[in-house]
């Protein structure tokens, strides 16, 4: 461990940042998955420093019966970024038990997926703050009438379906309006898009929208493609007819009609989860799709609703989670990190500096046969210039 840390501390030298650290992660035999996904989003800026503000405000330790997945990541993060040493490792166990006890999908020692992972994770994180965030106001209240909180009705859970494409995080996704897009909590501010589902019958016209929050989008991927054509893809018009057929409320009846999902406001992190592992039917499994998807270190998200002004926002990759193996049950997650303009390499324990053209060497394979087996799985975006409309930020500041 000391060796590894050494050889860090030298090969960065006087670039080593102030006040960072670089810790790998043990792992308990096929927490690889987690690991990942946690390296990426400690080096998410803005989730980060929120994370170490609630850190700070909790007791430490915090007692077991008033443990959370929120109060458990906190502490480890708080434990990364309070160590002496530069570099090193730590056993994240605690957090690891704690995911565990959460959900019994994670109790197993199969091979798990990083993107569900990161799916349940963000929404449990936001759950937990929801409910210290109406704890204390249905304390002070005398009647459920009078405690300004939300109805069971609307109480926040987990949504983990696909919609055409779109991984749908929150579960009042279908409100629409300034209040189904306020951020609710810090994990909403920083991961939350909007994303607006139309639908135009092709007999009365008549246009018909919907829209949906999400923490993260899921792209369907082709062969020698890149991000901003499966972006183009998501957001292209599918025509819906012979028996899918759209039930168009004016006309009263089952009509051919067009549909389209557009990016409506984009999220201050973009996280994009590129759908690699596909069913196919005659094979009765799923196969992971080795194809070649360039992600670009910039990328420019063209706002298209609303007028279709062209207003884009623009981001920049700081995190990949990288799925290596030649199938959907088996294989290693490791990840890419951008930390202060150095790009590291985590791989469980193992940290090391990677120049930044070695990033290209994730994008995939251009043969579906190939010995290069390392592929892009979550990309990780930081807004660098906002869209004209971007969501609303909540009035009151959480930390």
């Amino acid at each position: 461990m000391g060796g590894s840390g050494s050889k860090l501390e030298k090969a960065l030298g006087e670039a080593f940042p102030e006040g960072e650290h670089y810790f790998g992660l043990e792992n308990f035999g096929n927490t690889c998955y987690c690991n990942s996904v946690l390296q990426a989003l400690y080096f998410c800026a803005p989730f980060r420093e929120k994370l170490l503000k609630y850190a700070a405000k909790i007791p430490k330790p915090v007692p077991e019966p008033d443990e959370t997945l929120l109060s458990s990541l906190a502490d480890l993060f708080s434990q990364i970024s309070t160590q002496k040493k530069k570099t090193g490792v730590i056993a994240p166990k605690r957090f690891v038990q704690r995911l565990k006890k959460q959900n019994e999908l994670f109790r197993s020692y199969m091979h798990q997926d990083a993107h569900e992972f990161l799916n349940f994770l963000l929404n449990e994180l936001a759950e937990n703050l929801e409910k210290e965030e109406k704890a204390p106001r249905e304390s002070e209240a005398p009647t459920p009438s009078t405690s300004g909180g939300h109805g069971e009705g609307e109480e926040f859970g987990k949504a983990n379906g696909h919609v055409n494409g779109l991984e749908n995080g929150v579960a009042e996704g279908t409100k629409s309006g300034a209040q189904g897009r306020q951020a609710k909590t810090w994990v909403h501010e920083i991961f939350q898009g909007l994303v607006t589902n139309e639908t135009r019958c092709l007999c009365c016209e008549t246009l018909t929208s919907r829209d949906e929050t999400f923490f993260d989008l899921s792209l369907d991927i082709e062969q020698n493609s890149s991000i901003t054509s499966c972006l183009r893809n998501f957001s292209s018009t599918e025509t819906l007819n012979a028996e899918n057929k759209f039930f168009c409320d004016k006309c009263c009846s089952l009509q051919e009609a067009q549909k389209r999902m557009k990016i409506k406001a984009a999220p201050q992190i973009l996280a994009l989860h590129l759908k690699r592992f596909k069913y196919i039917e005659q094979l009765g499994r799923h196969k992971k799709l080795m194809y070649r998807v360039v992600f670009p270190l910039e990328l420019r998200l063209c706002n298209t609703v609303e007028g279709g002004d062209g207003a884009e926002a623009e981001y920049s990759l700081f995190g990949v989670v990288v799925h290596v193996g030649s199938g959907p049950n088996h294989g290693h997650y490791v990840s890419l990190v951008k930390s202060h303009s150095h790009w590291l390499f985590f791989d469980d324990e193992s940290v090391e500096p990677i120049d930044e053209s070695m990033v290209q060497s994730f994008f995939g394979s251009t043969q579906e046969y190939s010995n290069n087996t390392d592929h892009g799985y979550i990309l990780f975006y930081e807004m660098t210039r906002p869209e004209s409309s971007t969501l609303p930020r909540r009035s009151s500041e959480q930390s």
